[in-house]
């Protein structure tokens, strides 16, 4: 797989004629070598050339961290000492200016340093070259979703019992921390956004109390196998506030026909509008405060981004969020999120809970 994905870099790289793609610790150098360096003042830098052996810049005192993690099955190691300059290393590797792929997420002092060390060169945005290898993903990746989604639909499924009168927020999320632990191999997150606090999309779980007649957001996530879950579902502790339900039938339709409208050809900001008229068109407009979705993989966020504005066209295996949300200050709100898949006939949902509020406590 690894070396597969090396071999689609350096075809990025050979069209766009680019000679080389810099990354430093990040999704991309997982998602290109399986190697999960820690982001450190000393620099680790995987150097992908366009053509030749992949080689990785790396301290000395990490070189079991990166042997045990299989990547020096795809990568040559340049490690480098305490007393050595890791910048002077990459310089020789580049052998000289060129047109260099800079990963969007190395820090801007390594960047500098690198600009000011191979002058003449140009230097352009990494994700030219790996924005198109991540946002199709391969038979093997939509496997790995399906079973990360599955595995965050179980912990849903239990959600309602934590959620009683009495209990504070950071107990609940606690408790499902503990649920995703058991069959994801990280948590990246647990909202848990109860009464008024639901209206900030993404609010920090607090020690907010749960009452009788409280509405609760629940977003959750984690990862798995390497690949990334996220899903959002609404509950209600004891009985639903006033307004509430007709607040939610509205977020259920424009959920479902933003989901409705995925199909290959059809573009981001389509489905974005999908779910967008359907709330305006209640009286809900100006409470839906940010996107329709974002793309997920190895990332919880990244591309495609599903929001106004983006004329990307969708193609069979783009994986990302459709989650519309209503959100009424000071008094609740309510976001369902699933994640699907693009298919060549249309739509595949990898989240499938029931999407109506579910009655806790």
């Amino acid at each position: 797989m690894f070396s597969d994905r090396l071999e689609r870099a350096r075809t990025q790289l050979q069209t766009k004629g680019i000679d080389a793609l810099l990354v430093g610790p990040s999704a991309d150098l997982r998602y290109l070598v399986g190697y999960e360096a820690l982001p450190l003042e000393r620099l680790t830098l995987l150097i992908v050339p366009a053509e030749g052996v992949p080689q990785l810049v790396t301290p000395e005192l990490e070189i079991a961290r990166a042997q045990d993690s299989g990547a020096t099955r795809f990568v040559e190691l340049r490690p480098w000492g305490e007393t050595e300059d890791p910048i002077a290393i990459v310089r020789d590797v580049l052998g000289g200016p060129g047109t260099f792929a800079v990963q969007d997420r190395l820090w801007s002092s390594f960047t500098l340093q690198l600009q000011d060390a191979v002058e003449g060169s140009t230097w352009v945005p990494g994700t030219q070259v790996m924005r198109e290898l991540r946002i199709i993903k391969t038979p093997e990746e939509r496997e790995l979703l399906r079973e990360v989604g599955a595995a965050i639909d179980r912990v849903h499924a239990q959600v309602a019992a934590l959620l009683r009168p009495g209990r504070r927020e950071r107990e609940a999320g606690r408790d499902i921390a503990e649920l995703i632990r058991e069959d994801h191999d990280e948590v990246n997150f647990v909202i848990v956004g109860s009464g008024p606090n639901g209206a900030s999309p993404h609010h920090e779980t607090g020690d907010r109390i749960l009452e009788e007649g409280d509405a609760v957001v629940v977003d959750i996530g984690g990862t798995r196998q390497g690949y990334c879950s996220d899903c959002t579902r609404n509950y209600v502790v004891g009985h639903p506030p006033e307004g509430y339900d007709e607040l939610h039938n509205v977020l259920e339709a424009a959920q479902a026909a933003a989901v409705q409208a995925v199909a290959p050809g059809v573009t981001a900001e389509s489905i974005d509008a999908a779910a967008r008229d359907v709330i305006t068109e209640a009286g809900y407009g100006e409470r839906f405060i940010h996107r329709t979705g974002h793309g997920i993989g190895v990332e919880e966020h990244e591309e495609p981004w599903i929001v106004a504005g983006n004329d990307l066209e969708l193609r069979d295996g783009m994986a990302f969020s459709i989650e519309p949300g209503i959100y009424v200050p000071d008094r609740y709100g309510a976001r369902i999120e699933d994640i699907v898949l693009v298919t060549s006939g249309g739509v595949e949902n990898l989240n499938n809970r029931p999407r109506g509020f579910v009655v806790a406590g």
